[in-house]
């Protein structure tokens, strides 16, 4: 019974993928309608080149709000950090601090990679 479950699915995912296939195939032929022209851009490329740019645009805005985000977390988490050190004392060390140390490490190594950007 498991097997058949098993054959099933693969059956299913290979559906899947031909089908995905045949659409990437037939996206990939000319329409009729639209001229494809060696000579410059078409008015499907100016719209292609438009719409990637303002997808650019709206992810570059996301991950300024999102670094914007991160790091009044970090400036929060900065500030616990400190309050809880001042609070310690000299020959014990609470796991709250180890913990909150972890956790802004976390967290500035994201930031780091958000400032990086997509590439």
């Amino acid at each position: 019974m498991r097997s058949r479950i098993h054959y099933f699915i693969l059956f299913l995912t290979l559906l899947a993928c031909m089908q995905a296939l045949a659409r990437a195939q037939q996206s990939q032929q000319p329409r009729p309608g639209v001229p494809s022209s060696p000579d410059g851009p078409t008015d499907a490329d100016e719209a292609r080149t438009r719409i990637i740019h303002d997808m650019e645009k709206k992810a570059a805005k996301e991950r300024i709000a999102a670094l914007r985000s991160d790091t009044d977390k970090l400036l929060k988490l900065s500030v616990e950090l400190k309050s809880y050190v001042d609070k310690a004392d000299e020959n014990v060390l609470s796991l709250e601090v180890v913990k909150k140390a972890e956790e802004i490490e976390k967290l500035a190594k994201s930031v780091k990679e958000k400032m990086k950007g997509p590439n």
